[in-house]
């Protein structure tokens, strides 16, 4: 095949092209460019899409020899990502922008240019396996990074290719080491790419501005607080809630919810934040919609957040009956569905949470 390997400068995406290569593939190394105005450096794990990412990237496809290019998205990037996860944040709820990227740069936006070219496919470094077009998790539970791609289609899947789902993510630095990849030992990126800094709070105040509000007890109405904005909380939270007055019982209060049409944080006991339903929108079947319920393990986050449900499809949305609770559900994240198989879960699909209750 004639696979296009998307290599952002890191030892994942550089071993996944190396091995697309060993495979038989006719491989041509793409880095996208997202930043408009990218970063001279790297400092540690933070970010990425720098300057020095690119050149590693360049210095990786000299090494397994295939040819390089660097492609531009940063407008596409900023509109459909950037602006997409402050939006979000501005409307109170809490985006994933990685899930995102996935399914409108890498999946959309790149897939489509590389089929427009004659490719057969996209080679990304994701921790997935695919399976005769069938998602699965990856064999490194911690590195799994199914839960951010299971919005995509089937179609995209079908012109996707994951070549590290098998592997432990130490034996892939080995294997860049043995391959004399200068990236062996790279840090990873544990940040959202676009906020270098690490400081979300501080990059949306700085888009968003003041939206003064206030904090308040959602058992007694009480107002408990002030605060600049609800793109400064989300579900769950705990800390930095800046609240006056401490709980009767002197227990922790909890962001329980949103309303960023009042400015209103509704706060309160951990308890409350327990959710036994989740709907949600915009849904993706990989395999069809199913045509009742069906016995699922539903995540919501990307490293946890996993119970045992039902799941259905009803009136082009997305119904999830937890057979347990789950804790700090935010609205805007994403729900993804697996089926516990054998050879590894199975994704049934996913889909952007609007209601819990």
């Amino acid at each position: 095949m004639k696979v296009l390997a998307a290599m952002s400068g890191g030892v994942d995406s550089s071993v996944a092209a190396a091995r697309a290569v060993d495979a038989g593939h006719e491989v041509v190394g793409v880095h996208l460019a997202l930043s408009a105005q990218p970063g001279t450096l790297r400092t540690g794990a933070r970010g990425c899409c720098t300057k020095e990412d690119a050149a590693d990237a360049r210095r990786v496809a000299d090494v397994i020899d295939i040819p390089f290019y660097v492609w531009d998205f940063a407008q596409q990037f900023t509109a459909d990502v950037v602006d997409d996860f402050v939006a979000e944040y501005a409307a109170g709820r809490t985006p994933n922008p990685c899930l995102r990227c996935n399914e409108r740069i890498k999946f959309t936006a790149l897939l489509d240019r590389a089929c427009a070219l004659g490719f057969d496919a996209v080679c990304t470094g994701h921790y997935a396996r695919l399976c005769n077009g069938v998602l699965r998790r990856a064999m490194d539970a911690g590195k799994d990074q199914s839960y951010v791609l299971a919005g995509l289609t089937a179609d995209q899947l079908a012109h996707a290719l994951f070549p590290l789902g098998d592997t432990a993510k130490a034996e892939i630095r080995v294997e860049a080491t043995r391959r004399g990849l200068a990236v062996a030992d790279k840090p990873d990126s544990h940040d959202i790419c676009f906020i270098p800094s690490g400081d979300t709070r501080a990059f949306l105040a700085d888009r968003l501005g003041s939206r003064p509000g206030e904090l308040v007890d959602e058992e007694t109405g009480e107002v408990l607080g002030h605060h600049h904005g609800v793109h400064g909380f989300t579900v769950g939270q705990r800390r930095g809630l800046g609240l006056q007055k401490p709980a009767p019982d002197g227990r922790p209060r909890f962001v329980l919810g949103l309303q960023a049409g009042t400015g209103t944080v509704r706060v309160g006991p951990a308890q409350r934040l327990d959710i036994g339903m989740i709907e949600a929108d915009r849904p993706v079947w990989t395999a069809g919609a199913p045509d009742g319920p069906v016995a699922c393990v539903a995540q919501v986050r990307a490293h946890g957040g996993c119970v045992s449900a039902v799941a259905e499809a009803v009136n082009g949305r997305m119904l999830v009956r937890l057979r347990e609770p789950l804790r700090g559900v935010a609205l805007g994240q994403a729900v993804a569905l697996y089926r516990p198989d054998a050879d590894g879960d199975v994704v049934l699909g996913s889909a952007t949470i609007t209601a819990t209750r």
